[in-house]
């Protein structure tokens, strides 16, 4: 019998950490895909803080009246770009996490690109 899906992200997530580490100048952005909600923050693994957040429960975003998961993500990647660029980061290191950098992955990765960050 094969991986369940939990176990098959859960191993990739393991082998992208091995490679993936953040710093306080050029920090990690992870991302957190739930069936309703997306989270994105910029984490420094070497204190282990997090420097920078936003989620799809932000009141910025729930404000927008979005209508489908991925304009939401979008926006979150465009707000945690901007953010990250008020507290002076331009650079970070991609951590989607185990999931495929496909829908609202992507888009999340592009509305950040379009805030500001550079990967």
């Amino acid at each position: 019998m094969g991986l369940t899906k939990l176990d098959r992200r859960n191993r990739i997530r393991k082998r992208i950490r091995k490679v993936v580490n953040g710093s306080a100048t050029l920090p990690r952005m992870s991302v957190y895909r739930s069936n309703k909600e997306i989270y994105a923050q910029l984490i420094d693994d070497e204190t282990g803080k997090t420097l920078v957040a936003a989620s799809s429960r932000d009141k910025a975003t729930t404000e927008a009246k979005l209508t489908n998961k991925t304009e939401i993500a979008a926006n979150v990647g465009m707000r945690v770009g901007q953010l990250a660029v008020k507290a002076g980061i331009s650079e970070v290191k991609f951590d989607r996490g185990g999931y495929l950098y496909h829908g609202r992955v992507k888009a999340l990765a592009e509305g950040a690109r379009e805030g500001g960050l550079k990967f």
